[in-house]
């Protein structure tokens, strides 16, 4: 398959319509339908289907969209490969749930100044798979949280970040300054797949394998199912930041563990720049946590949790 009709056929079904795919591609309409037409000869079914809003993913489509995705993310990191035999390192890391956005800048400014040849390139992971694409060899190092099956890899502990209970804005427990994790009980609640990792699950449904809800793969997905199907669940506290919006309250939660915070990588493997990537946002995370500190100012939703070694679990 041809990686351009991909790119189009992806594009067009993240839109939803050809005319915002068009201009996204910066491609003109008619080149774009004409290369989906091709796609589908190729492959000998429909992929979309004509609606009056746009265009809509036949089920063909929808098991296209998984695989095309995957063969572009793999195209992108076999050329970066590639380069780095002739060229400087790019190393990729993943990120799950925000973990670790908002020291991530100063961390990467941190390790040009040091190694001015390296760049970084970020992979926001579903949040169904919390190693961020590690055990695939789609990342160099994953900025994730606890608790999962860790073995196999190298984990190294930034912090702990409070969780919030997303509930929708007319809620009852909306206007709480604060709430219990038990508080939840008995209302829909979304929840990760069957398949994904079983700590991870049971650490965000916070409830039994029967309570009733949506099933999610990403953060939007738990957001829209809090405002389309009135579900509840729980969030790392920096969503409420970056994901606030009318109809969803976050409210902080007692009763449940904080989630961790930590770097991730192969056991065993040894690599000095992706060694001092995870030197560097350790030493950021401190840094900011000391100037919160000094400023008197209100705690990162991350509060410093200082390693001065890797912990192989």
């Amino acid at each position: 398959m041809d990686l351009r009709a991909l790119h189009c056929f992806v594009a067009v079904a993240e839109e939803g319509h050809f005319g915002r795919a068009a201009v996204r591609l910066r491609l003109a309409q008619p080149p774009l339908s004409r290369r989906i037409r091709e796609l589908e000869a190729d492959l000998g079914c429909r992929l979309f289907e004509r609606i009056p809003t746009g265009a809509r993913l036949t089920p063909a489509g929808e098991v296209l969209l998984a695989e095309a995705r995957d063969l572009l993310e793999r195209a992108e990191r076999a050329r970066e490969r590639v380069r780095d035999t002739v060229a400087d390192r790019v190393l990729v890391l993943g990120v799950v749930a925000g973990a670790g956005l908002e020291v991530g800048p100063a961390a990467v400014a941190a390790l040009r100044r040091m190694r001015p040849g390296v760049r970084v390139r970020l992979r926001e992971a579903a949040v169904t798979d919390p190693t961020a694409g590690l055990r695939e060899g789609r990342v160099d190092l994953a900025l994730t949280r606890l608790p999962f099956d860790t073995s196999g890899l190298t984990v190294r502990p930034l912090g702990e970040e409070p969780l919030v209970a997303a509930v929708p804005g007319d809620d009852p427990l909306a206007g709480r300054p604060r709430l219990h994790v038990t508080e939840l009980a008995d209302r829909p609640r979304f929840r990760l797949p069957p398949g994904t990792d079983a700590r991870w699950r049971a650490y965000w449904l916070a409830a039994g394998e029967d309570a009733p809800g949506p099933v999610v793969a990403s953060v939007e997905e738990c957001l829209h199912a809090v405002l389309w199907e009135g579900a509840v669940g729980l969030l790392p506290a920096g969503a409420a930041l970056r994901h606030a919006r009318p109809g969803i309250a976050f409210v902080p939660v007692d009763g449940h563990p904080p989630s961790r915070v930590v770097t991730a990588r192969p056991a065993g493997v040894t690599d000095p720049l992706v060694d001092a990537l995870a030197d560097a946002l350790d030493t950021a995370r401190q840094a900011q946590a000391r100037q919160a500190r000094h400023n008197g100012a209100r705690p990162a939703p991350m509060r410093s949790c200082r390693a001065d070694h890797a912990a192989r679990t």
